[in-house]
């Protein structure tokens, strides 16, 4: 079978809007997501390993981002609706097949982000000053943390499937009952699908450190100067870590999955400026954070 035949027909109407317009807000709306989406998918996981195995100021730094994690999902979600109206607008013959080939797990990212958000709440509640963190309420966090990763590599599947035509028949043939779909693919064939889905990882890694100099210079006045101290340094460890696992996966993805003509392409000119700037553009915010890593460390030597 040819791949073509599965995408969908064009719409005789055409788009709604000039292409340049949707493509414009889809990738505003994204950048406006990421910065939320990074927090929970990277922050509460390592808040519960902070929070379990940290020592008093991790423990700190842990309870104070998940007492704001409810409201940085609920902007998350929120900011998360626009890029992705767009892309169903923008991409449609490509959108709705591929998700009407995993439409199961699909659909199943709304309910776990129910779980998810509603354990937030539930462990939320144990960080009350009159409050106790219950064994169920440590669960909760723990579940929720599992649930948002789950949840990422769903969508890296269904974006990752989108392009990822060639694998489309076989998966249809292999998931259909008298040429219906049962919709429940997974597009684990692609090889890109993992570094794709590892490489937002560090990047969230790495947003989570920003985030955590940024709390500590505006909504942390309150904490000691060794809160802040402490919360400076582990920002700059979190960032180096996150940094050099992007860079890991971000050559995987590019190296090791993009077809070699793609990446001739990319790396020449004048594409080759546009992709050394991506790469290069998350070692900016490293070298503040060293700037201000040796800056506080001058501080304290007077």
């Amino acid at each position: 079978m040819n791949p073509t035949e599965l995408i969908g027909p064009p719409s005789p109407l055409g788009y709604p809007a000039p292409y340049w317009f949707l493509v414009t807000f889809k990738v505003l709306g994204f950048t406006l997501h990421m910065g939320p989406m990074h927090l929970w998918f990277a922050g509460i996981l390592l808040a519960m390993v902070l929070a379990r195995w940290g020592g008093p100021e991790a423990q700190r730094w842990s309870a104070r981002l998940m007492r704001q994690m409810p409201v940085v999902i609920a902007l998350g979600v929120n900011f998360g609706i626009v890029p992705l109206l767009f892309t169903q607008v923008a991409y449609y013959r490509v959108f709705y097949p591929a998700t009407i080939l995993m439409a199961w797990p699909w659909f199943l990212i709304i309910i776990l982000l129910t779980f998810a958000y509603y354990g937030v709440y539930i462990y939320v509640t144990g960080l009350k000053d009159s409050a106790v963190l219950t064994p169920f309420k440590r669960a909760a966090g723990w579940v929720s943390a599992i649930l948002f990763i789950v949840i990422g590599f769903l969508f890296s599947n269904g974006f990752s499937l989108m392009t990822h035509l060639s694998a489309w028949p076989q998966l249809w043939q292999e998931t259909s009952v008298a040429g219906a779909p049962l919709g429940t693919a997974l597009n684990t064939s692609d090889p890109t699908l993992l570094p794709r889905w590892l490489m937002m990882f560090g990047l969230a890694l790495t947003t989570v450190a920003a985030y955590t100099v940024f709390d500590a210079g505006v909504f942390a006045r309150r904490e000691s100067p060794e809160y802040k101290s402490w919360a400076a340094g582990f920002a700059f460890t979190l960032y180096t870590v996150g940094l050099v696992w992007f860079a890991a996966m971000g050559s995987w993805y590019v190296f090791g999955t993009w077809p070699a003509d793609a990446r001739a392409q990319m790396l020449s000119m004048p594409l080759g400026i546009l992709t050394a700037l991506t790469a290069l553009g998350p070692g900016l915010p490293w070298l503040l954070l060293l700037a201000q890593r040796r800056r506080l460390h001058k501080r304290s030597q007077c």
